[in-house]
């Protein structure tokens, strides 16, 4: 569920500076652009101050041969934090003899689309259009968290069904996708995102039954992103707009434009298992056996054992953060937390592995017309 630590969260938002597992992916320089959108969704208000709700996005790309791919690294300029691969920016999309599928992407709990680059440049590499949404009052990228966007999980779900609207009408990008390959993709509070566009439905009083069972877990307390959201949230829950969306909290959110979902280290205690079990497309769940985070148990197994169509990839030695951007040696001193990996374990690999996995994974059900 957790993505970060409070106290760099908004030093990411402001200092962007500019691949020995089995499956890795086959060795390809086809080329990788990486662009931005600020759509946004006039339907729904922002959570703080005038205006509607942001929607803003990363774009992952085939690039035009002749593309000149930089690094891209997260963190101050000189001392950077995170690897976050190598594209294009603002590149001419490649040629297409085709229309390409479209997998959209959510990022965990106080994260960004940035520190899942190495996902959306790998589908990239495969002949993809990745889209990452970075979900407003629950990313890294804004100035600050929001107890609306910590706490009302199934808005992020609109979110996706938005971005999807706004990509199929984007001027450069909607003629290249196929409105009949689209596929969904998250980590963590980002799996149960995209597990609920497929259809999962949340129950409060479930999960607060859940939270007070002695199976209960991390994903009950507050996250360490913003450890009052929970406090915060209750000085603002009988707001209209709030108590608007909290009556909507259990609603389907399934968009059947999503035809594959591809889930890592999700969390989910409070989705319901009948609606789990009435997901009819394809699920591919991957987790790390030593997430103390959204511990597989609770979360992952869980929702696999109740969807018809799932499969589930339990990586040995991997933990909840190694699904997150590549550390530096400076990321590794200073957010130890976040960086470690256990014996034997490295990110790079385990990277390769998720990414060839879901490669393969959305080959068989969106890549083919």
């Amino acid at each position: 569920m957790k993505t970060g630590r409070s106290s760099w969260i908004h030093a990411l938002a402001v200092t962007l500076a500019t691949s020995a597992c089995a499956g890795s992916l086959p060795e390809s320089r086809s080329l990788v652009g990486r662009t931005t959108r600020d759509y946004v969704d006039e339907t729904r208000a922002r959570w703080t101050g005038p205006g509607p709700r942001p929607l803003s996005v990363v774009v992952w790309y085939p690039a035009a041969i002749g593309s000149v791919e930089s690094d891209w690294l997260l963190g101050p300029p000189t001392d950077p934090l995170f690897r976050l691969g190598r594209s294009a920016v603002d590149a001419p999309a490649a040629p297409f003899g085709s229309k390409r599928p479209l997998v959209l992407l959510s990022h965990g709990t106080g994260g960004s689309a940035a520190m899942h680059a190495w996902f959306g440049e790998s589908l990239a590499r495969a002949g993809y259009v990745v889209a990452g949404v970075n979900h407003h009052g629950n990313t890294a990228i804004e100035d600050l968290p929001t107890p609306e966007g910590f706490m009302l999980w199934w808005e992020r779900a609109v979110d996706l069904s938005r971005v999807l609207d706004r990509m199929l009408d984007d001027s450069t990008f909607g003629p290249l996708i196929d409105p009949g390959r689209i596929g969904a993709a998250g980590f963590s509070l980002g799996g149960y995102s995209v597990v609920a566009v497929a259809g999962g439905r949340v129950s409060l009083a479930q999960w607060r039954e859940f939270c007070t069972s002695a199976e209960r877990d991390s994903t009950c307390q507050p996250q360490p992103e913003f450890p009052n959201a929970i406090a915060e949230f209750e000085k603002i829950r009988s707001r209209s707009d709030v108590l608007a969306s909290l009556d909507h909290h259990s609603d389907s959110f399934r968009d059947p434009r999503f035809k594959a979902i591809f889930a890592i280290a999700p969390v989910g205690s409070w989705l319901t298992t009948a609606s789990l079990k009435e997901i009819a497309v394809p699920v591919r769940i991957v987790v790390g056996a030593e997430d103390r985070t959204a511990p597989a148990d609770t979360n992952a197994k869980r929702i696999s054992e109740a969807i018809p169509a799932a499969r589930l990839l339990m990586l040995d030695g991997v933990g909840h953060y190694s699904f997150l951007a590549e550390c530096t040696a400076s990321g590794i001193r200073q957010l130890a937390d976040l960086c470690h990996e256990g014996s034997g374990i490295e990110r790079a690999n385990v990277h390769r592995r998720v990414a060839a996995d879901a490669v393969a994974f959305f080959e068989n059900v969106v890549a083919t017309p």
